[in-house]
């Protein structure tokens, strides 16, 4: 293996590694996944939401988001309910619980990333872009579907680790080491 692709094999598992702390810190410091903060600050900064608009918003798939509040509900962090007018449109909003819980939460990565990211010049972040596109290329990741998380697992599963909500299921743990 050249030393070129070594260095930038080395980047890349350095890149999953931080997210994957990332993910485990959110989880261990707040109970959420990146995906559900991600949710609960839609909501915090907008109020009351339509599911739609939160995909949307958000760029997850309604099924995902669906899932993503269905957890997000059972813990008493949101509320949904049906539109009077359409049936067929749900309403989502954050709780107070759901707010302590979004205060209680560090950083999210990508809002690091993002922070960062928009302080370099026009040409270094389409270098980057163009970049990071090759790579998922080169990995024939191209055609895989992201939202804009940077997140470990599933988007919709369970937080690596529950302890303050005591909802955890059996062998919904995962060992991602």
């Amino acid at each position: 293996m050249s030393k070129k692709a070594e260095d930038a094999l080395i980047a890349l598992r350095q890149i999953l590694r931080k997210t994957e702390s990332s993910a485990k810190r959110l989880a261990n410091t707040a109970g959420l996944t990146p995906s559900q903060l991600l949710v609960l600050q839609v909501l915090a900064e907008r109020g009351e939401t339509s599911a739609g608009d939160i995909s949307q918003l958000t760029q997850l798939k309604l099924a995902t988001l669906t899932s993503l509040v269905d957890k997000l509900e059972a813990r008493g962090w949101v509320t949904r309910r049906r539109c009077e007018e359409d049936r067929r449109r749900v309403w989502v909003a954050i709780t107070g619980a759901g707010g302590k819980s979004l205060h209680a939460a560090p950083d999210l990565l990508q809002d690091i990333f993002q922070h960062r990211f928009a302080g370099l010049p026009d040409w270094q972040q389409s270098m980057i872009v163009a970049s990071l596109e090759h790579v998922a290329s080169l990995l024939d990741a191209e055609n895989v579907e992201a939202a804009p998380i940077l997140d470990v697992g599933a988007l919709d599963e369970r937080p690596l680790s529950e302890s303050n909500t005591h909802l955890q299921e059996p062998g919904s743990l995962k060992d991602v080491g």
